[in-house]
């Protein structure tokens, strides 16, 4: 397994709204995402409002740390899944 990590400090009014922007498109596309994929499972609802929260946290601007993590494993996807 892979690991990947990035971390944004937000120390001003313009690092928060790319924050905030950063959050919104994470959601809108993990939304869109769950719609056509995952649709009508209790994981999906619990992932959209994982993000759901993180947006609505960055709508306040303020100081803060916005971290990112991805771990990728070393399995494969079914061969019948889109590779993009």
């Amino acid at each position: 397994m892979s690991h990947y990590e990035a971390s944004f400090e937000i120390e001003s009014r313009a690092d928060s709204n790319a924050t905030r922007r950063i959050l919104e498109h994470a959601y809108d596309t993990i939304r869109e995402e769950s719609r056509t994929v995952r649709e009508g499972t209790e994981d999906a609802s619990d992932l959209l409002d994982s993000f759901k929260t993180l947006r609505d946290a960055a709508k306040s601007p303020s100081p803060g740390r916005l971290t990112i993590t991805y771990q990728r494993f070393d399995d494969e996807f079914e061969s019948s899944e889109r590779h993009d």
